[in-house]
């Protein structure tokens, strides 16, 4: 009887161990057709994206030089934005325009391996190859910068990559953004720029215990994923007194219809959407003027201060 518990238990264990190499694989690369990419539509991308937000090495003024090392705090752990120049050594100067698309739209690394969604794939996976590849062809006219960055801070369980393919599974959505035919080409513009490359959602919504944004308050605001402050809901719920001028002004300015400046991460955010031509901010603006009402977390109140 033992025995036959003991097989029972090993066989169990045995199918467990299955079903999460099932679960947790990294599918096959892609593989691309031939094409020829735009290094002029690439700059317009990377601007769009924020690369150089997160990626610029940090404490130097150049936003071309992608030496990584920024650090970003999140509930999991701290991750380490990664050296994305040209260095062959240190950055993806020996990538191939299939690693990188690969990482981008399917968060896979060139090692076969679950890269961390910090990292927000589960955005630019709306984009098309195209903008992809002529990101990457970009990418390979900025500066190379040597120095290795460290490894992420992450305790265990978060550390193991390949459970990320469970995280996958829950909520990475790899569907290539659709216009909407009933829409002008300036909406569908600012939707395809919002949704993917844009990431707005990103930061602009609340997330649930998995790290894994809550589907119906998309947009709505909620705690900074880096755990200090509140990103503000950017649905008419929030901004709805704001015409789509004043959205088109603040993305080129950073400065608010009632003349307050932004502030905290939104400054690097503005110092890529201003180099954005006037039609794609106003085409964001007239997007985010459509979205649909919703009434996000609330802010926790400041304490007043004590009498003294």
């Amino acid at each position: 009887m033992l025995r036959r518990i003991f097989l029972l238990l090993i066989a169990a264990g045995l199918a467990g161990l299955a079903l999460y190499g099932w679960l947790t694989a990294v599918p096959a690369p892609l593989t691309l057709a031939a094409y020829t990419p735009n290094p002029a539509n690439g700059e317009t991308i990377f601007n769009a994206g924020g690369c150089s937000s997160c990626h610029a090495a940090p404490n130097q003024p150049d936003r071309t030089r992608l030496g990584g090392g920024l650090a970003i705090p999140s509930p999991f752990g701290t991750f380490y934005a990664p050296n994305i120049s040209p260095d062959p050594d240190d950055g993806i100067g020996r990538w191939s325009e299939a690693d990188f698309v690969n990482a981008v739209k399917r968060g896979i690394s060139p090692a076969g391996t679950h890269l961390f969604p910090a990292f927000p794939y589960t955005s630019y996976a709306h984009a098309t190859v195209q903008d992809v590849r002529d990101l990457f062809s970009y990418l390979k006219t900025l500066p190379k910068v040597s120095g290795k960055v460290r490894d992420h801070d992450l305790p265990f369980p978060f550390n193991i990559r390949r459970n990320i393919g469970v995280w996958k599974l829950l909520f990475f959505d790899g569907h290539l953004f659709i216009p909407d035919q009933s829409r002008p080409p300036s909406w569908n513009r600012g939707a395809y720029l919002v949704n993917s490359f844009g990431h707005c959602v990103e930061c602009h919504s609340p997330r649930n215990f998995l790290g894994g944004i809550i589907t119906s308050q998309r947009f709505a605001g909620g705690p900074d994923p880096e755990g200090e402050g509140w990103v503000p809901n950017i649905t008419p719920k929030g901004i709805g007194e704001w015409s789509q001028q004043d959205i088109a002004d603040y993305l080129e300015n950073g400065v608010t219809p009632d003349g307050d400046s932004t502030g905290g991460s939104m400054v690097p955010v503005i110092k890529n959407t201003s180099r954005l031509s006037a039609a794609d901010r106003s085409a964001i603006a007239e997007y985010l003027k459509t979205l649909p009402p919703v009434e996000g977390p609330k802010p926790p109140q400041k304490k007043k201060p004590e009498a003294g």
